[in-house]
């Protein structure tokens, strides 16, 4: 691990990967035909068994993580399984692809909650974003426009803005508990845990919990909780902080665009040409949010480096704060 963190080629690979195997989690949510409190679930419940282990070994290696910690971490898992929830509503009323783009407006939204709550001064860009990212979220929605892609497209843009506000709140809470980037695995693990058990409570009051999903939708949702829960964020939330600011932006791009692309070929789904501007005005909005600013390291960064040098290996240069490692929706 020490030797992969200080080489900057393999953790811009792992980087792409995890962005990659994030960009199927809509897909395989469509696959499994599981109900949206169903899906939420079990994406959770099966990848806990690994995260557990890894939660484990990390605190066998650098101590118990503080119990002011995991309460943060703990609060952060109640708003993931209201962005899962809502997230697969919005997938079947408007289709993976739009619905990941959707959920994506994150990314402007979170500095402006940070402005609010922490601040914590959003950059000029991301204010120049937001007006661009809504225009984008109209396109998709179908109101401009008879015959727009989806059951439901205007109602699944609005879960997707939903889905977007209640992760604006995990991506807050998890990022707090996490200021140690050598624990990865310890604060995803307290709140996927927690998700599960606030989706099977949400999922018997909707009433659309499946307990005992049959075969061959358990398996879809097995590999959606190994590859986005476990692989994919572990990835991400290990490799963007200690990548250059360029590289994070462009990386954020990756899950969305793949969503949208493997939905046409794997699902047939087709949005139509204004719905595709949406997609693309959407993608500048992300772009202009998380351009490059100036080369500043976070404290996070700085602590890490003055005090965990040899143990954790280099981190590369032109780091970025920690939120851009959890800005990737899925």
């Amino acid at each position: 691990m020490d030797r992969w963190l200080a080489n900057e080629r393999l953790v811009r690979v792992s980087a792409l990967l995890g962005a990659l195997a994030i960009a199927f989690s809509s897909i395989l949510v469509r696959l499994s035909h599981a109900s949206p409190s169903t899906a939420a679930i079990f994406r959770c419940a099966f990848a806990l068994p690994i995260l557990g282990v890894l939660a484990w070994l990390e605190d066998r290696r650098f101590g118990a993580r503080p119990w002011s910690h995991r309460r943060v971490a703990i609060a952060a898992g109640v708003f993931f399984a209201a962005d899962l929830i809502l997230w697969h509503h919005s997938i079947d009323d408007v289709g993976a692809g739009l619905a990941t783009v959707l959920a994506n407006i994150q990314v402007v939204i979170v500095p402006l909650v940070a402005w609010a709550l922490l601040s914590e001064r959003p950059s000029r860009r991301v204010l120049a974003a937001l007006p661009i990212a809504l225009v984008g979220v109209l396109l998709i929605s179908g109101v401009l426009e008879h015959g727009a892609y989806g059951s439901a497209p205007g109602r699944g843009a609005a879960f997707g803005l939903g889905a977007g506000l209640a992760y604006v709140g995990f991506l807050m809470l998890l990022r707090h508990s996490g200021t140690d980037l050598r624990r990865v695995a310890g604060p995803l693990f307290e709140a996927t845990a927690t998700a599960t058990v606030c989706a099977v409570v949400a999922g018997l009051i909707i009433g659309d919990a499946d307990l005992a999903p049959a075969w061959p939708g358990v398996g879809w949702l097995i590999v959606l909780a190994l590859t986005s829960q476990v692989i994919g964020w572990l990835l991400i939330t290990t490799s963007l902080p200690r990548l250059p600011a360029a590289i994070t932006s462009l990386t954020l791009t990756v899950q969305p665009v793949g969503s949208v692309v493997l939905a046409v070929l794997i699902l047939s789904e087709a949005p139509t040409a204004l719905q595709l501007v949406g997609v693309a005005v959407v993608l500048a909005a992300v772009i202009t949010a998380t351009a490059p600013a100036a080369r500043v390291l976070p404290k996070q960064v700085l602590k890490l480096r003055a005090e965990d040098r040899r143990r954790t290996g280099a981190v590369i240069g032109a780091d970025v704060p920690v939120r851009a490692a959890h800005e990737d929706h899925g």
